[in-house]
C-alpha cells in the first residue's frame, strides 16, 4: 500500500490522500501536533491546524473534499463539518442521518463535539447491513523515546499474516469489533456461514469450515499470544478464545475498519462506504 508522505518543511498545509493510501490505524507520519488525517474509500485529506481550513465530506463528491457514501441516497451531499479552532478540531453533523463514534456513541443531526487527538473510525449507518466508515486521526504531541531522523521511514507495527480466506472469515465473525460498537462478542459459526454463503454463494460456506479456518488461526498465534487456549482461559470457556484473538488482531492492527469492505458484495452496492 502507498503510505503517507512523510511531514517535510515547506510542505502545503492542505493535502490529499489517494485511495490507495492505507489505514490510518496502521499510523501516520511524523507531523505537527493537531494534524488532521481524513479517509474514506475514495481517498481523504490531510490538514494541519494551522491551515484554518474546514473539511467538508459528503455524497456531493464533486463539492466535497472526502467523499462518504457517494452511491447511498440516504447519505447527505454535505454530511459532516471538521473544523480546527487552531487547536482542536471538532466535528459537526450537517447530514440528516446520525453519525455513530466508536461505543455506538451517536451525533445527530446538528450536533457538534469535539474530536480526540487519536485514531477515530467514524460510520454512517443508512439502513440495515449498510453502513459507510469514515476514518479520523489527529496527530498528538510527541511522546518521550527513541527519536526518528527526518528521513527515516515510517515504522508500521507488526501485523500478522493472514491468507484471503482466513481475513475474509475473521471479518465476518469480528465485524462487531471493526465497528467499534459497545461491548462486541463474536458472531457465531452460523451467522458467519449463512453471511459467508451469500457473499459467494458457490464456496461451499458451512459453519464447521468457519470454524476450522479459525481455529487453524488460533493454533498458529498461540505460541506468542497469551489467551488462545482453553488450558489458558480455563472452563467455561463461550466466546473468550475468539474474543482474545479478535481483540490481538485489532489491537496489531492486523484487521482494521476498512476490511468491513470484504463483506460487500462486489456486484452489490458499497455498504462500508
Amino acid at each position: 500500500m502507498t503510505q503517507v508522505a512523510e511531514d517535510r518543511p515547506g510542505r502545503s498545509p492542505v493535502q490529499l490522500l489517494p485511495p490507495e493510501t492505507g489505514s490510518l490505524a496502521r499510523g501516520i507520519p511524523d507531523c505537527p501536533p493537531g494534524t488532521l488525517f481524513a479517509l474514506a474509500r475514495r481517498g481523504g485529506i490531510r490538514v494541519a491546524p494551522t491551515a484554518r481550513f474546514d473539511v467538508v465530506f459528503g455524497r456531493n463528491e464533486p463539492e466535497v473534499h472526502v467523499s462518504v457514501g457517494e452511491n447511498d441516497p440516504a447519505v447527505s451531499r454535505r454530511h459532516g463539518l471538521l473544523h480546527c479552532d487552531g487547536s482542536r478540531w471538532t466535528i459537526r453533523n450537517t447530514g440528516l442521518v446520525p453519525i455513530r463514534f466508536p461505543g455506538s456513541q451517536l451525533l445527530l443531526s446538528g450536533q457538534e463535539q469535539p474530536l480526540p487527538a487519536s485514531y477515530t473510525p467514524l460510520f454512517i449507518r443508512t439502513e440495515p447491513g449498510r453502513e459507510h466508515l469514515l476514518e479520523i486521526r489527529i496527530a498528538s504531541a510527541p511522546t518521550r523515546g527513541p527519536w526518528a531522523r527526518p528521513d527515516d521511514a515510517t515504522r508500521q507495527p507488526p501485523t500478522w499474516e493472514l491468507s484471503a480466506r482466513e481475513r475474509l472469515v475473521l471479518v465476518a465473525l469480528g465485524q462487531r469489533y471493526l465497528r467499534h460498537e459497545a461491548h462486541p462478542q463474536p458472531r457465531s459459526w452460523h451467522q458467519v456461514a449463512d453471511e459467508l454463503a451469500e457473499l459467494q454463494p458457490s464456496a461451499g460456506w458451512t459453519p464447521k469450515t468457519a470454524e476450522h479456518i479459525v481455529r487453524d488461526v488460533r493454533t498458529r498465534l498461540a505460541g506468542t499470544v497469551v489467551g488462545l487456549t482453553r488450558d489458558e482461559v480455563g472452563e467455561p470457556v463461550g466466546n473468550a478464545l475468539n474474543h482474545n484473538l479478535l481483540l490481538e488482531l485489532l489491537i496489531s492492527t492486523t484487521l482494521v475498519p476498512p476490511d468491513l469492505r470484504l463483506l460487500s458484495a462486489p456486484s452489490g452496492p458499497d455498504g462500508n462506504g
